[in-house]
């Protein structure tokens, strides 16, 4: 059940018996900006490393202990038009080891971490500042190195090429991290806590009175919370940006940017699960089958969507010399597809990986709370585990076909050796 706390904050309570731990969760969500992301991240690290009252590493990690080796930590995502930071926490339920206060602990724990950070003079401890700002460049910087990350961030750049903020990654950029200052981010602080929508949720076996009770304890002020449209809409444009970078690298990569029009509320969603396992997103997919197996020509190659951003991506592995190759490979197998060629054994294999992604997802407590998450935020998508079972069983191969045939090449980014 979903509790309003105030405008713009919310509770859900998901009260079940399948796991001995109680997840807590809480979800600070506002529009994503290449500003935002780059100072909420280093916000994050800030965060997790101390408090006003567990003002080193250490005194922080032993109050996790103290709580029977509780798991907590900050980290920040990017869905459509939003920007998040994400709060979570996991402890034993005290009912399994007769310490029926745990939970309330772990709200208190909460609430030092989030109401009394390591902040001075409108700034945060400088020392701590400086060396979590000089880890987070470094991870930055990490990030150029892995060549598959850096290609999937590239041909997003590509494809949003007009869109600053949709060019930036949740993370943020190194060259506006450098430019940060402690005072900053006692800003970007008091902003989150003041301005963004909250979503709070508990996952265990715990009644909601209980759960309630507890989260009242967390001061949060009342302010000005503005929801915004989840989604991002790009404009299709009548020409394919293409970009090819050349560095030293084993493995050359090729990934590609689509279109799709399909959203997360769109009824076309289900059909769209169905065409991305038949393309690229299941062992027995096309890309995987056609392009990696029998032509060899990709040492991976796989397909996902982002129903949030009407994106599909296309991410291969290969020799530098096969590019042509691979690319009117991959172009055929979505040809196929847009000629309705998929057989029953094809189409029902799918569908029963699907139901079983489902099925155990209903097994992991972030998987129920990100199904909350969105029924708050989108209520016309809110049904049943039955409705959701249904749309994707009835998924017709012309449905499929018709999505097939609406995907559009947007962008093409190619990463080569020297």
């Amino acid at each position: 059940m979903t509790i309003p706390i105030q405008p713009g904050i919310s509770l859900t309570v998901i009260p079940t018996e399948k796991f001995k731990t109680i997840r807590l969760f809480i979800r600070f969500s506002t529009p994503h900006t290449r500003k935002k992301a780059t100072s909420r991240t280093l916000l994050t690290s800030l965060l997790e490393t101390n408090s006003l009252n567990y003002p080193t590493q250490t005194a922080l990690s032993a109050k996790l202990a103290e709580l029977y080796g509780a798991s907590f930590g900050l980290n920040v995502s990017k869905r459509g038009n939003l920007h998040q930071v994400n709060v979570s926490m996991t402890v034993v339920n005290g009912k399994y080891i007769e310490q029926e206060d745990v939970f309330s602990q772990a709200v208190q724990f909460l609430k030092e971490i989030l109401f009394y950070p390591n902040i001075c003079d409108n700034q945060f401890e400088q020392t701590t500042f400086e060396l979590e700002k000089k880890n987070l460049i470094a991870y930055l910087e990490s990030v150029q190195e892995d060549k598959q990350t850096l290609a999937s961030l590239k041909v997003q750049e590509l494809y949003f090429n007009k869109n600053e903020d949709q060019k930036t990654p949740s993370f943020g950029e190194v060259s506006d991290l450098e430019k940060l200052t402690a005072s900053d981010l006692n800003e970007t602080y008091r902003q989150m806590l003041e301005e963004d929508c909250i979503d709070i949720f508990v996952v265990g076996d715990l009644s909601p009175e209980v759960v309630q009770k507890e989260i009242a304890q967390l001061p949060f002020a009342q302010g000005l919370r503005k929801t915004t449209d989840i989604f991002y809409r790009q404009p299709l444009e009548n020409q394919i940006r293409e970009e090819q970078l050349t560095q030293e690298v084993l493995q050359a990569k090729l990934n590609l940017a689509y279109a799709t029009n399909i959203y997360y509320d769109d009824r076309k969603r289900y059909p769209l699960m169905i065409f991305n396992g038949l393309f690229g997103g299941f062992p027995h997919s096309k890309l995987f089958l056609n392009v990696r197996e029998k032509a060899s020509l990709a040492y991976y190659a796989s397909s996902s969507v982002d129903t949030f951003r009407g994106l599909m991506t296309v991410q291969t592995g290969i020799d530098g010399k096969n590019r042509s190759a691979t690319m009117a490979l991959i172009e055929a197998q979505l040809a196929s597809l847009q000629r309705g060629e998929i057989s029953d054994e094809e189409l029902a294999k799918t569908k029963a990986m699907l139901k079983n992604q489902y099925l155990l997802s209903l097994d992991n407590p972030q998987s129920l709370i990100e199904t909350k998450y969105l029924e708050n935020w989108l209520p016309e998508t809110k049904q049943t585990q039955k409705q959701f079972l249904n749309h994707i069983m009835s998924v017709t191969k012309e449905e499929v076909q018709e999505v097939a045939q609406q995907v559009s090449l947007e962008a093409v980014f190619f990463l080569d050796g020297e």
